[in-house]
């Protein structure tokens, strides 16, 4: 295929010609960035001031498009979305009617933005409400946790949460749903020292019920453990014939690890261990099993020994 061969001057005047229409291209791309455009744009509401006396249900999505008008440069940039991506709306209206009108609070939806987009209009332009009477309720905060430790450590006693209850308040069908609220689960990796932190409430899924505080102070009592091992004496329980019963033996030994802070304070008044007579009249069983009744909730059990005892009946 033969090559066009430009003379010196052809050259110049095919650059000159190539820049003029580069520039060109650039002056027609600056004055259309800058000129004024109009596109949706998705967001969430968030809803503020809420009515006092009146539990809300909102009747649609809490998602809405934006009529929005900005410039060519924003569009160019993928700065489609509005800058925050959510807005908050304020629900005060609701104190006299069932429904919240965008046109009435586009000024300041359009304060809440960070750059130089303006709102036109929202759709849809009103929002619907249901509502019923409002309750309030408490109920206890349920920790949920992800707790890993260096060996031989632990927990040593009860967490606490400060506060142990949370407030909701909503309809009274929904609160009676409602018997414990959980946190957003404590993630913490390695753990041999106390620990005290702040946990957020899992979020609400319920538009309707609000609840307060919303997060709060988790104390992790943190310490070394170590094996203790106690004799514990047996207690017969379902002799309702008051039978004459020899147990053999009548201690077992329990091993269990221990914090080290209670050491010498956990001794056998903690521990309640007994056979169930029940086996013997109603299973006909040639053995007991040995059940713990009660054991310090700080500690872990690793043995008891034995687990079954022998026995006789004298009636």
């Amino acid at each position: 295929m033969p090559f066009i061969k430009l003379t010196k001057i052809e050259r110049k005047r095919f650059l000159v010609l190539i820049t003029c229409v580069l520039l060109a291209i650039a002056g027609w791309l600056f004055l259309a960035l800058n000129n004024k455009y109009v596109y949706t744009a998705k967001t969430v509401l968030i809803y503020k001031n809420f009515p006092q006396k009146k539990a809300f249900h909102p009747l649609q999505s809490d998602t809405v498009d934006l009529l929005v008008e900005g410039t060519g440069w924003q569009l160019l940039f993928a700065r489609l979305r509005v800058n925050p991506q959510s807005i908050n709306i304020n629900l005060d209206k609701l104190n006299n009617r069932n429904f919240v009108l965008f046109s009435e609070q586009l000024y300041s939806v359009n304060n809440q933005l960070e750059t130089s987009q303006k709102i036109i209009s929202v759709r849809p332009d009103t929002l619907y409400f249901d509502f019923s009477k409002r309750t309030v309720k408490r109920v206890p905060v349920k920790l949920v946790s992800n707790l890993t430790f260096v060996k031989q450590f632990g927990i040593s006693d009860r967490i606490q949460c400060t506060p142990d209850y949370v407030t909701v308040s909503g309809p009274q069908e929904e609160l009676e749903k409602i018997e414990e609220w959980k946190t957003d689960t404590l993630t913490l990796h390695d753990m041999q020292y106390p620990a005290v932190t702040r946990v957020a409430m899992k979020q609400n899924v319920l538009k309707n019920v609000n609840i307060f505080p919303g997060n709060v102070e988790v104390k992790l009592p943190v310490d070394e453990f170590t094996e203790k091992t106690l004799e514990v004496p047996l207690k017969v329980i379902n002799n309702n014939e008051y039978y004459n019963v020899k147990l053999y033996p009548k201690k077992i030994k329990i091993t269990f690890m221990v914090a080290l802070s209670s050491y010498q304070q956990v001794n056998e008044d903690f521990i309640e261990a007994v056979v169930d007579l029940n086996e013997w009249k109603l299973r006909h069983h040639g053995q007991l099993t040995v059940k713990l009744m009660r054991f310090p909730d700080y500690c872990r059990k690793v043995k008891v020994d034995p687990v079954k005892i022998d026995f006789i009946i004298e009636k």
